[in-house]
């Protein structure tokens, strides 16, 4: 099983790092080949709409997400899944690979959402990006623990 995790904006908040990594040792111990990337963020405010800013940060996404695999992009609108539902579809999305989006403080541009395999709300809140990894991260790790039968989820 192949996961990776691409997030625009690269990660600050130590102890939100600190956490992420936590889960992803745990789900590497699981035999899980979990590899995590950024790409840069435009910045916001400047010369560039916030329409550009997703549109140039989408781009440079696409640019990472060469080869096979299946696309879910994190957003707000996106359909919500509870933990179980979860586990199936990582079990199928994963083969051979699955590659989770996070979009920067703007969130995804909506035509990149729209070409995603799947389009995922963890929570109809507004979350920090840094935060989203953590719990993205937690629910994979979550996932895989139901789907081998772990106390971990009980």
């Amino acid at each position: 099983m192949k996961v990776r995790l691409i997030s625009v904006g690269k990660p600050r908040d130590p102890e939100l790092v600190s956490l992420h990594d936590r889960y992803a040792r745990r789900i590497r111990r699981l035999g899980v080949d979990y590899r995590t990337r950024h790409v840069a963020d435009v910045r916001a405010g400047g010369r560039y709409s916030d329409d550009e800013v997703r549109r140039r940060e989408a781009q440079a996404v696409e640019e990472t997400l060469r080869g096979r695999g299946f696309v879910v992009a994190l957003d707000l609108a996106g359909r919500t899944l509870d933990s179980e539902a979860f586990a199936r579809h990582l079990e199928r999305w994963a083969v051979p690979r699955v590659r989770f989006v996070i979009g920067g403080p703007l969130g995804l541009d909506r035509g990149f959402v729209r070409s995603a395999g799947w389009s995922w709300s963890l929570s109809p809140l507004t979350l920090p990006h840094e935060l989203v990894r953590v719990v993205l991260a937690e629910q994979i790790y979550r996932a895989l623990t139901i789907l081998r039968g772990s106390p971990y989820h009980k």
